[in-house]
């Protein structure tokens, strides 16, 4: 799941260098946090979030299949 949502937000953003996906691992539950350059938070984030939450319901999709849950957090 870091993979993918590094390979997204690095699509979205202007500075791709800056993006880090760190995961951490709580049984069935994993959290993948998302830092990204302050310029940078308006692209991730998008009108009302929707951008945030495409990020986060094509992470749900993709988690599905390995019976996990996964939590993205954009810090």
């Amino acid at each position: 799941m870091k993979e993918l949502v590094e390979v997204i937000a690095k699509a979205l953003v202007d500075n791709p260098d800056e993006v880090v996906v760190t995961e951490k691992s709580e049984g069935r539950n994993i959290v993948v946090e998302l830092h990204v350059a302050q310029s940078d938070m308006g692209k991730i984030i998008g009108k009302q979030g929707r951008i945030a939450k495409a990020i986060r319901s094509v992470v749900k999709a993709a988690s599905s299949k390995d019976n996990k849950r996964v939590d993205v957090e954009i810090v």
